[in-house]
This record gives C-alpha cells, structure tokens and sequence, in this order.
C-alpha cells in the first residue's frame, strides 16, 4: 500500500526543504522519495531535491509501505533501562554489534530488539528497528532506540543539533598531565587503512571535552564528553593525544598497563535527552560492568 501526501508550500524554498517542514520523514527519506520520482509538483514530477517550490505550490509525494529487512528476531537477553510508547533506553554490552552487517548477521542488538519489543521506526524505507545512534562493538552503555517514526525524527534532530549531551567513562594510558582537556581536531579515514580512522586535516570536524576523574601509575580514568558524533572519536582522539583507551585493539598499539585489561575500556555512561513526546529533560545512567570496574580495582 502507498500512503498519498499532499501539502502546499508556505513559502519560496528547497523541495526537500519544504516537505521536511511540511511532513513527518526525515530529510534522507525524502531525498531517497525524490530521486524515485515519487514527488509532483503541482501535477509534475521532480525528481531533484534542490528544486525550488514557490509559495501555493501543491506537492504530492507517494511514500511506499516501509519494506521488511528479513532481519531474524532472536532471543537474545537485553538490559532495558527505562521504557515508554516511544522510547526504550539499553545497556548495550561490550562484544555487542548494534545492527546486523556483512559477517554479523546474527547476535546483535537489532535481532535482540525484534524479539523483546518488535514495534519500533521505520524510517529510512524498510524496518531498521529505532536505530538513532550507534556504539561501537566493544563499547558498552547507554543506547537509546526509538519505538515509532515520530520519536525517530525527533531524536535524530536533538543529535543533529547537538542539544543531547552524551558522557563516556574511559581508562587511558598514562598519566594526564592536566586535570582536563578539549579536543579539536577533524576525523577521516585512514588512507593506509580503510578500517581505521585518524586525525587528519580534510576529516569531519570533530570536538571531545574531558576531565580527570583519578590518576593511577600507568593510567588514568577520565569523563569524556563528546560533542560531536564521529565514528571511533574518542579512541581516535586519546590516541592522538599520546593516550589510547586501554584494551584498545586498533588504535592502543603497544600501550599497556601491568594488569590484564579484558576489553575496550570504554563505557557510554551517561545520556541526556529531551522526551520526544513531552520534551522533558531525561538523564539516563548505564551502571560500569563489572570486567571494567575489577580493572579501575586493580590499576588503584
């Protein structure tokens, strides 16, 4: 079934522009309906997403019935740390895939999800159940997922504009030199290594705040806060400072401490957004592991 959706623009602007205002689809969604030439207006096609609309033009877009991935639901256990109608907050664990990709089909968060809650988003044209932000596989915490389109969106723009604060608790190597530090320096991939990522000057602007929580002989455990989002940043940052997260397979090289370090030191602890339905500020705390604790109790 296609759902019809017609609105007259209120102003001379973007096609995508308008209907982003106009509609409940985010602006990629949109983009992807244009370029399939699922826009008219005013009884025309237009299939570029720059094209401007006029004040009084009528656009009717046809959105196609959100597409099944065939990703299979399994039972898989899920620390669920607050849920409502539209949102439900996790504690992902460390070793834990968010969605299933190329070798990782099974075993992550999104086939855990289809089993425990099923209802969630569709945006992006198929089910991609709630999936607003990402963890990497061996960091732990809090994630949040959205349970209907409308909670999507409107998460999807708190972290576009950055109003969310996002706080990780990380174990580095070696002893900072100051009691806290910020960070500005643009990411981008690794052109030796495509699986990496690296400072480097034509990256994407990237900025990391932290603070130091204790000092110990070979290390020390900060609160980091990010304020922007990019793929590896803080294990890309601290090691470009000359202090890699512990445990770091990729990027801690030789970096070591005097105790075993079982995984990624690094935990997504706390998450600060505002209620998608009500706007109020929530505050959600993902407790420290017990892997990641027993290393803070040995390195003390």
């Amino acid at each position: 079934m296609i759902e019809q959706v017609s609105i007259v623009a209120e102003e001379s602007q973007r096609l995508d522009v308008c209907l982003a205002g106009g509609t409940s689809f985010s602006r990629s969604r949109i983009a992807g309906l244009i370029k399939d030439g699922q826009v008219l207006v005013n009884g025309t096609i237009r299939n570029k997403a720059s094209a401007r609309v006029e004040k009084g033009d009528r656009i009717e877009l046809a959105v196609p019935e959100v597409k099944e991935t065939g990703i299979e639901a399994e039972d898989i256990p899920l620390e669920i740390l607050y849920q409502d109608e539209d949102i439900a907050v996790l504690n992902k664990p460390c070793g834990m895939v968010v969605h299933p990709a190329a070798g990782n089909e099974h075993g992550t968060v999104v086939n855990a999800l289809l089993y425990q809650i099923g209802d969630l988003s569709g945006i992006g044209g198929e089910v991609r159940p709630g999936i607003v932000h990402r963890l990497d596989k061996d960091t732990s915490g809090v994630l949040i997922i959205a349970k209907n389109d409308q909670a999507h969106l409107a998460l999807s723009q708190q972290f576009q504009d950055r109003t969310l604060e996002k706080h990780y608790r990380a174990v580095v190597f070696g002893r900072m030199k100051e009691e806290r530090g910020r960070i500005e320096a643009a990411i981008g991939r690794d052109e030796r290594d495509r699986k990496k990522m690296t400072v480097r000057p034509d990256g994407k602007p990237a900025v990391t705040e932290w603070t130091l929580l204790k000092s110990y002989a070979q290390a020390s455990y900060l609160d980091v806060h990010i304020l922007t989002g990019r793929t590896h940043q803080i294990r890309v940052h601290m090691k470009s400072t000359g202090h890699p997260v512990l445990g770091d397979p990729i990027y801690a090289g030789k970096a070591s401490v005097n105790v075993h370090v079982p995984r990624l030191m690094l935990h997504a602890f706390t998450l600060s957004v505002l209620h998608p339905r009500t706007g109020e500020r929530m505050t959600f705390t993902a407790p420290l592991p017990d892997a990641f604790e027993s290393v803070i109790r040995k390195l003390s």
